[in-house]
C-alpha cells in the first residue's frame, strides 16, 4: 500500500515535468526586464534607498495605489453588470450593445484622455455649448478624478470578456437547482452565479490593476503623478536610469502582491463545471420595467466610451482646413500593425497555455511563484521594457537588435499576462478529474492537452488572444523603442502628429486604428461564439 501511495505521488510530481521545463524557459525570457532593472538599481547604492524613502516617492506610491483601487472597483461593478445584462437578459440588440460596449478597449488611453479633455475640459466642447448660459469655464477635469474616470471608461471591458465567457460556460443546472429550492433570482445571483464568477472577476481585476499601474497616456494627459508618469519624467528630465529602475522595481513589488491576492481569491473559489454536455439552454431573463434603466446604463457607457471619442476623431479627420506636412503612410502602417498584432496574439497564446497549466495544476510552491514573475511585464511601462530589451539586444543579441522578432518579444513580455489570466481563469473552472480520467484511459500528455484541456478552455484562450491583439494594436512606447528602422503603425503616426502639436492629424490614423481593432474584435468574438 505504501508503495502504491509513493508511486501515485511520483506520478503527480512528474506528470508536468515537460511543461515545467517549457514554462521555465519562457519565464527566463520574459524576466529580462526584471534582470535589467536589478542591474540598474543596484548601481544607485545607499542613495537609491534614500530616494525611495523621500516624501515625493511615497506620495507617488500612495497616488498609484489609490488610483488602482478606484479603477478596479469601478471597472468591476460596471464590467460585471454589463456582462450579465448582455448575456442573461432579453435586452434589445444585445450583440450590437456588446460590440459597442467593448469598443473602448480598442481606443488608446492617450487618445481617449485627449478626447475627454476636449469634450469636458474647462474650455471644452461642453463649455462652448453652455456658454450662452453664462458658463465661462467648467471645473478642472485633471488630477485623480480625470485619471480614474478615463482609465475606468477604457478598462471596464477587461472584466466583460472573462466574466461573459464564464457566464456562457457555466453549468446552468446549478442555478436551476437553486430555483427549484425556492431561491429568488436575487438570491440565485448572490449565492450561485457570483461565487462561480469569482475566478473570472479576479482575472479581470488583475488585468485592470496591471493596466492602471503601467498606463502612461491617461495619467500624462490628466496630469496625475502616478508611477508611469514619474518614471517617464525621471528618465527624460535627468536621464537617470538608476532612479527610474528603482521606481519600476516598486511596480514589480506591487505586481507580485496583486498576483498573490488574485491567486488566493481563485484558490478559494474553485468552481468546476460539469462540462458542456450538461449545460442547458434557458430563456433569457425578462427585464420588464428594468429594461429602460438597463438600456440607459449601456447607452451611457457606449456614449462616453465609444461614440464621443469616435465623434471627436471624426471631426478632426474631416476638418478641411488641416493640411498634413507629414507623410502618414497609413496603408503601410495598418498592415504592419495587423501583422505584428496577430503574430503576438498567437505567440502569447502558445506561451500562456503551459504556464497556466503549471500555475493551476501543479503542487509545487516554487513553480507557481515563478509563473507569477510573468505578470511583471504588464505592470511595467513600455519604455522600461523597451530600454531593457534594447540593452540586451545591443550587448548580448546583436543579431536581433532592431528586428521584428525582438519587437514581438517586447509585445509578448508586455501582454503575456492577458493570455495567462484568461487561460488560467478557464482552468480554474475545469475539474482536474477530466484530465485524470483521460490519463486512466491511456491518453498521452499531448493527447490530453488537445482533446481535453484546450477544448474546455478554448473560449477563454480566444478571449485572451483578443486582449493581446487589441493592446498590441495600440501599444506605443514598446513600438517606438524596439521597432525596426522604417517600421510604422497607426500608433506611431498618432505620436508623430501629437509631437508636432497638430491634434487634428490624430483623427484619421486614430479612426483607422479603431477600425482595424474592431474588425479583429468582431472576428474574435465570432470565433468565441459569444452569441448576442
Amino acid at each position: 500500500m505504501c508503495l502504491l501511495d509513493g508511486l501515485l505521488v511520483m506520478t503527480i510530481r512528474t506528470r508536468f515535468t515537460g511543461l515545467k521545463v517549457i514554462s521555465f524557459l519562457i519565464i527566463a525570457v520574459v524576466s529580462l526586464p526584471l534582470i535589467y532593472l536589478v542591474l540598474r538599481a543596484s548601481a544607485s547604492g545607499i542613495d537609491g534607498i534614500n530616494y525611495l524613502l523621500q516624501p515625493r516617492t511615497l506620495t507617488i506610491l500612495s497616488n498609484s495605489i489609490l488610483l488602482t483601487i478606484a479603477v478596479v472597483i469601478a471597472s468591476a461593478v460596471i464590467g460585471t453588470l454589463f456582462a450579465w445584462i448582455t448575456t442573461r437578459t432579453n435586452l434589445p440588440m444585445r450583440r450590437v450593445v456588446l460590440i459597442l460596449g467593448l469598443m473602448p478597449m480598442v481606443i488608446p488611453s492617450y487618445i481617449g484622455a485627449l478626447t475627454l479633455v476636449a469634450a469636458f475640459g474647462p474650455v471644452g466642447y461642453l463649455q462652448q455649448i453652455l456658454e450662452p448660459l453664462g458658463i465661462r469655464r467648467l471645473p478642472e477635469i485633471y488630477g485623480f478624478f480625470g485619471a480614474s474616470f478615463a482609465i475606468t471608461i477604457f478598462t471596464y471591458p477587461y472584466f466583460v470578456l472573462p466574466v461573459r465567457a464564464a457566464l456562457l460556460g457555466m453549468d446552468r443546472s446549478l442555478e436551476e437547482a437553486a430555483q427549484s429550492l425556492g431561491c429568488s433570482r436575487w438570491q440565485i445571483f448572490w449565492r450561485v452565479t457570483l461565487p462561480a464568477l469569482r475566478p473570472s472577476i479576479a482575472a479581470g481585476a488583475l488585468l485592470t490593476a496591471l493596466y492602471t499601474l503601467s498606463d502612461f497616456g491617461a495619467v500624462m494627459v490628466m496630469r496625475y503623478n502616478a508611477f508611469a508618469r514619474a518614471i517617464y519624467v525621471t528618465y527624460n528630465s535627468s536621464f537617470d536610469r538608476s532612479r527610474a529602475a528603482l521606481l519600476a522595481l516598486v511596480l514589480v513589488a506591487l505586481t507580485l502582491l496583486l498576483v498573490q491576492l488574485e491567486r488566493r481569491v481563485t484558490h478559494k473559489a474553485q468552481t468546476y463545471r460539469a462540462g458542456k454536455g450538461t449545460t442547458t439552454i434557458t430563456k433569457k431573463l425578462r427585464l420588464g420595467r428594468w429594461q429602460i434603466p438597463a438600456f440607459g446604463f449601456c447607452a451611457v457607457l457606449i456614449g462616453i466610451g465609444t461614440l464621443l471619442p469616435i465623434g471627436i476623431l471624426l471631426g478632426w479627420a474631416l476638418n478641411p482646413h488641416v493640411i498634413s506636412p507629414i507623410d502618414m503612410k497609413l496603408g503601410e502602417a495598418s498592415w504592419s500593425a495587423v501583422t505584428t498584432s496577430v503574430l503576438t496574439a498567437v505567440v502569447v497564446a502558445l506561451a500562456a497555455l503551459p504556464l497556466a497549466i503549471v500555475a493551476r495544476r501543479t503542487t509545487s510552491y516554487w513553480s507557481r511563484r515563478l509563473v507569477n514573475l510573468t505578470y511583471i511585464g504588464n505592470a511595467l511601462p513600455g519604455i522600461v521594457i523597451g530600454l531593457a530589451l534594447v540593452f540586451f539586444g545591443a550587448n548580448s543579441m546583436p543579431a536581433l537588435y532592431q528586428t521584428l522578432p525582438l519587437l514581438i518579444l517586447g509585445y509578448t513580455v508586455r501582454f503575456l499576462p492577458y493570455g495567462l489570466a484568461a487561460t488560467g481563469s478557464a482552468l480554474a473552472g475545469v475539474n482536474p478529474a477530466f484530465d485524470e480520467t483521460a490519463q486512466s484511459l491511456g491518453l498521452r500528455p499531448w493527447q490530453r492537452l488537445f482533446r481535453v484541456t484546450i477544448p474546455l478552455t478554448w473560449a477563454s484562450i480566444i478571449a485572451g488572444m483578443a486582449l493581446v491583439f487589441l493592446n498590441t494594436m495600440k501599444e506605443l512606447p514598446t513600438t517606438l523603442m524596439l521597432s525596426p528602422i522604417g517600421f510604422v503603425t497607426p500608433a506611431t503616426r498618432i505620436w508623430m502628429a501629437s509631437e508636432a502639436g497638430m491634434l487634428a492629424l490624430i483623427g484619421l490614423p486614430g479612426l483607422i486604428l479603431i477600425g482595424l481593432s474592431c474588425v479583429g474584435l468582431a472576428i474574435l468574438l465570432w470565433r468565441d461564439n459569444l452569441k448576442g
